[in-house]
């Protein structure tokens, strides 16, 4: 395995790495958002930028397979190694293929529900994300962000929300 997919202490040292930390306050219970990113099979329908998406259970052991299309002109393409969890409050992943790195979301109790911080050192794991990364910076960040942040205000919109309203 090149040092590159080794996780976070391989990544850091690869040119283009995007190293983040995002943070969400959800209006509720952490308990609550746990069986809403349980339910695998609403994913697709939330994003609709994931294109492909492949995945059995949030589980320790398993492989998710994904492509996302996010607003530049190619698709990513990548696996999601689980490879911690603590119900209700941690998911730990590598992430492998076009990207590569280490993923990890934590839920914590907030006077207004939940927060959810998304950290994540990411890489590009292919020659055409390494030439982005390294010609157009501010392409791959956009890229990056973009992903992570319509996809947090696509899942309040279309999980978190209906959820109040039941």
């Amino acid at each position: 395995m090149s040092g590159a997919s080794n996780g976070p202490e391989g990544v850091a040292n690869v040119a283009g790495t995007i190293t983040t930390e995002h943070r969400y306050v959800l209006p509720i219970e952490p308990l609550e958002v746990w069986n809403l990113i349980n339910n695998l099979e609403a994913y697709q329908g939330w994003w609709i930028w994931l294109r492909k998406f492949d995945a059995g259970e949030l589980a320790v052991g398993e492989e998710w397979r994904c492509e996302v299309q996010p607003p530049l002109p190619y698709p990513v393409r990548f696996s999601v190694h689980i490879e911690e969890v603590k119900v209700p409050e941690l998911v730990r992943a590598r992430v492998v293929g076009d990207v590569v790195g280490e993923a990890t979301l934590v839920l914590e109790a907030h006077p207004d529900g939940c927060t959810a911080l998304l950290s994540s050192s990411l890489a590009p794991g292919n020659a055409t994300l390494r030439l982005v990364s390294r010609l157009a910076a501010p392409i791959a960040r956009f890229g990056h962000d973009w992903v992570l942040d319509s996809g947090a205000r696509q899942f309040i919109a279309r999980a978190v929300t209906p959820t109040l309203t039941d």
